[in-house]
C-alpha cells in the first residue's frame, strides 16, 4: 500500500515543471485564475484545495497525470461532471484529473452506437443521440456527467425497458494505475469489462466510453401528477399496485416533495407538501397515453402536468431543482418489498423533512434492469424491486447539521425495511466506509477486490466508493 501521500509543500519543482510542460492541457494551482472554478463541485457541502488541478486535453494528458501522481506519491480524484455527492472529484492537498475539457460526443446512426469523451455530460449526450431519435440510457438531472453515473450503474427513465447506463456500455478506453490506456469491452480485458461496470471509479481513469443507444423520441408520454401529501397514505400503495403489473415500458417513482415556489407552478400552490406520481414511457405517445393514464387516478390532483414531453426536456426537467452550489446529503435503500407499514413510516418521515428542497423517492425498478444475472456485472442488487432515497437538499450553511442528521436518521430507519442492499451514486458522504461500500456490491465484493489487486495494487484510486486490494 502507498505510504502518506505527498502534498502541495512536497511536491518536486523539477519533476513538477516537466510534467507541466508535456501536457496539453492547462495546469491550475491555488490562486491561479480558474482554480476555484475548477474546484467546485455540484455539491456545495465540498470545499477541497488540491495541490494541481489538471485540466486534460485528451488521453496522452491523463496517461501522464496517472503516472506523475504514481511516481510523486500524490492522492489522486477523478472529475467527470463532478455531480457525485460524496464529492469524491476533489481532494486537500493532491491532484485532481479533470476531464472537463474533454466533452466531445459522437453519434453514428449506422451501428446506432455513440462514443463520448469522459468529460461528457448526459444533457450533451442526449442532444446529439436525439438528432437521430436514438438515446442511451443516463440519469434524470442533465448536468450530471456520464462518467460517474455510469460507472456505478446508472438508473434513470429507461431503467425498465433498456436496463442501467451500464446495460448499454459496449466498450471503455481506461487509464489504469499503471498509466496503460486499455480497451475494456466483452472481447478485450474481459475482467476489466466486467469491473468497470458498477465499480469503474476503483479501476482508472475513464477516458472514452462506447454505448449502444436505442430509438427514442422525439415525444414520450409522461405521468407527472401532484397530489396531497396528506393522501399519500392511500396513493402510494395504490401507486405500488398499479407499477408493480405495468409493463417494462413505463418506469415510474413516486416523490415526497413541495410545489416548487416559481411558474409553472399556481401561485396559491407554492410550497405545499405534495406526492408526485411520475412516470416515463419508452415507446410512442400513443401506446404509452392509456400506460400512463392510471396514475393519473390516483385521487383528485392538484397540478397534472401529463402528456406528451420532448424526450430532451424530460431529461432536463429537474436540471432547475438542483442546482450546483446547493448542500446537498443523499442515501438509499434496496427493498425487496414496499409494505403499507413501511409506505406508512416514510410517510411521517416526509412530513418531517428538514426543508422544502429535500425530498423522498421511491423508485420502482424491475423490468431489462432485473434480467441481467446477478455476477454478469460487478453492479448488484439488480432483482430489487425498489429503491428508496432520502434526499436532503438544502440552500442555508446554517441548515446542514439538521439536514445531514435527518438524512442519516431516515437511512436508519428505513435500515429494517431494506435488503441491505444500497445505490452507490446515493452515498451520503460515504462515511460508512467498507461498509457501505460491501452493501453496494454484495456477493461481487471479493470478486472485485481480487481485480484491484491486479488492475490497482497500491489502491492509487482511492478517492472513491473504495474496494482495497485483496490480501
Amino acid at each position: 500500500m502507498a505510504g502518506e501521500p505527498a502534498t502541495e509543500a512536497t511536491l518536486n519543482p523539477e519533476a513538477t515543471q516537466a510534467f507541466q510542460e508535456g501536457l496539453r492541457g492547462p495546469v491550475l494551482r491555488p490562486g491561479d485564475p480558474g482554480y476555484d472554478d475548477a474546484r467546485a463541485l455540484w455539491n456545495g457541502l465540498i470545499d477541497r484545495r488540491p495541490a494541481l488541478i489538471v485540466q486534460c486535453s485528451g488521453a496522452a494528458d491523463v496517461v501522464d497525470a496517472v503516472n506523475f501522481a504514481r511516481e510523486q506519491n500524490l492522492l489522486v480524484s477523478i472529475k467527470g461532471g463532478g455531480h457525485n455527492v460524496a464529492g469524491n472529484a476533489v481532494n486537500d492537498g493532491g491532484l485532481v484529473i479533470d476531464l472537463s475539457q474533454m466533452r466531445g460526443v459522437h453519434v453514428d446512426p449506422s451501428t446506432q452506437t455513440v462514443r463520448a469523451q469522459g468529460g461528457a455530460t448526459w444533457g450533451e449526450t442526449d442532444r446529439e443521440a436525439q438528432l437521430f431519435g436514438l438515446a442511451v440510457p443516463g440519469g434524470v438531472v442533465s448536468t450530471t456527467g456520464i462518467a460517474g453515473l455510469t460507472l456505478h450503474g446508472g438508473v434513470g427513465h429507461l431503467r425498465r425497458k433498456l436496463g442501467l447506463s451500464i446495460d448499454s456500455l459496449r466498450s471503455v478506453d481506461i487509464v489504469t494505475a499503471d498509466g496503460q490506456l486499455r480497451k475494456a469491452s466483452a472481447t478485450e480485458n474481459e475482467d476489466l469489462f466486467w469491473a468497470v461496470r458498477g465499480a469503474g471509479s476503483n479501476f482508472g481513469v475513464v477516458t472514452s466510453f462506447e454505448f449502444q443507444a436505442h430509438p427514442v423520441g422525439p415525444m414520450v408520454m409522461v405521468g407527472a401528477v401532484f397530489y396531497p401529501q396528506e393522501e399519500a397514505r392511500a396513493i402510494v400503495p395504490a401507486w405500488r399496485d398499479y407499477v408493480v403489473s405495468a409493463p417494462e415500458e413505463l418506469s415510474s417513482i413516486a416523490l415526497f416533495w413541495n410545489v416548487p415556489p416559481h411558474e409553472p407552478f399556481p401561485p396559491e400552490l407554492h410550497g405545499k407538501p405534495v406526492v408526485v406520481v411520475a412516470g416515463a414511457y419508452s415507446g410512442s405517445v400513443e401506446d404509452g397515453e392509456p400506460v400512463v393514464q392510471p396514475l393519473r387516478e390516483l385521487a383528485e390532483p392538484l397540478i397534472d402536468l401529463s402528456g406528451p414531453w420532448p424526450w430532451l426536456g424530460l431529461q432536463s426537467g429537474f436540471d432547475a431543482l438542483y442546482p450546483k452550489g446547493a448542500f446537498y446529503y443523499w442515501k438509499s435503500r434496496a427493498f425487496g418489498e414496499l409494505p403499507d407499514e413501511a409506505i406508512d413510516e416514510i410517510a411521517d418521515w416526509a412530513e418531517r423533512r428538514p426543508t422544502p428542497l429535500t425530498d423522498i423517492v421511491i423508485w420502482h425498478h424491475g423490468g431489462a434492469m432485473s434480467e441481467v444475472d446477478e455476477d454478469a456485472t460487478a453492479y448488484a442488487g439488480r432483482d430489487v424491486p425498489f429503491l428508496v432515497t432520502g434526499e436532503a437538499s438544502w440552500d442555508d450553511r446554517s441548515l446542514n447539521d439538521e439536514a445531514i442528521a435527518w438524512g442519516r436518521d431516515f437511512w436508519a430507519a428505513m435500515g429494517r425495511h431494506s435488503t441491505g442492499g444500497v445505490y452507490l451514486n446515493f452515498p451520503g458522504l460515504g462515511e460508512e466506509k467498507e461498509a457501505l461500500v460491501r452493501a453496494g456490491y454484495g456477493a461481487n465484493y471479493d470478486r472485485l477486490a481480487e481485480l484491484k489487486a491486479k488492475y490497482d495494487p497500491e489502491n492509487l484510486f482511492r478517492m472513491n466508493m473504495n474496494i482495497a486490494p485483496a490480501g
